[in-house]
């Protein structure tokens, strides 16, 4: 009787061991992929500063996570959070399917930047959706990394602040709160999703609300009054300057039109 006391204690602690030394390790691994998986999939930057990992509630904290914008767009970034909360189920680390409890971004800051016939979230869906419809599996391959899917239970994206970036605004800033966000079983359908095919999921919702009227009604209005003020200017650039001046101040003015026309 001793000797299967001895014998379920010691497959106690072993199984403590490995539990304790996968989660302690679990932060680099998430790290990597995001930092050299990210990139692939967006087609933009993408870093992420450190993770913390609790050992005790295995839950996951990913700092300075920044995703930067395709080529051809200029503000500061597409999307930055100094903290991203996950829960992961990590009795799933070590199977096919990868379960995330809750994945929770507060604070989001984001640049919505305007250009000629496109934005620079439609820019990054695209950049997705051809690595989605290309298979994550592929990326992973020439990593020399096994395939994995994901399934997320629940997603909520709160708090965040949408900033208006287009030519012609000379510094001044138009932003909006961006709706709460809370998705659903990301992934479930299909037993889990490959990382390319759940950003594709994730970054339609938060497109949907960044052009939802919501979000683009304040920025449109924001713009209404910016034109209004060149308006002023205008008026007084005719006085103080004259037409040159008139005529630059027209130039802009005519950039922030029709900027929500889709």
């Amino acid at each position: 009787m001793k000797k299967l006391w001895f014998f379920i204690a010691a497959v106690v602690v072993l199984a403590a061991v490995v539990v304790i030394f996968g989660l302690s390790n679990l932060g680099p691994l998430i790290k990597k992929a995001v930092n050299t998986q990210g990139p692939k999939i967006t087609g933009t930057e993408l870093r992420l500063g450190d993770v913390d990992v609790s050992l005790l509630s295995g839950q996951v904290t990913l700092q300075k996570f920044l995703l930067g914008n395709p080529k051809g767009f200029n503000s500061p970034h597409a999307v930055a959070v100094k903290s991203i909360y996950v829960d992961v189920d990590e009795k799933s680390l070590t199977g096919e399917t990868i379960i995330i409890e809750r994945i929770e971004v507060v604070g989001p800051d984001i640049y919505y930047e305007k250009g000629a016939g496109s934005d620079n979230f439609k820019a990054l869906q695209r950049n997705i959706a051809k690595e989605a419809g290309g298979g994550s599996s592929k990326a992973s391959a020439d990593s020399g990394e096994s395939s994995k899917k994901l399934l997320i239970r629940e997603l909520v994206i709160r708090d965040g602040q949408v900033h208006l970036a287009v030519k012609g605004l000379a510094g001044q800033e138009i932003s909006a709160k961006l709706p709460e966000i809370k998705l659903t079983n990301v992934g479930q359908k299909k037993d889990g999703v490959s990382p390319a095919e759940a950003a594709r999921e994730i970054f339609a919702a938060l497109y949907g609300k960044i052009s939802s009227p919501d979000v683009s009604g304040v920025l449109s209005k924001g713009l209404q009054d910016l034109q209004g003020g060149a308006e002023q200017i205008g008026q007084k650039a005719v006085e103080q300057v004259g037409e040159k001046a008139a005529g630059e101040v027209e130039a802009a003015k005519e950039k922030l039109k029709g900027l929500f026309n889709k």
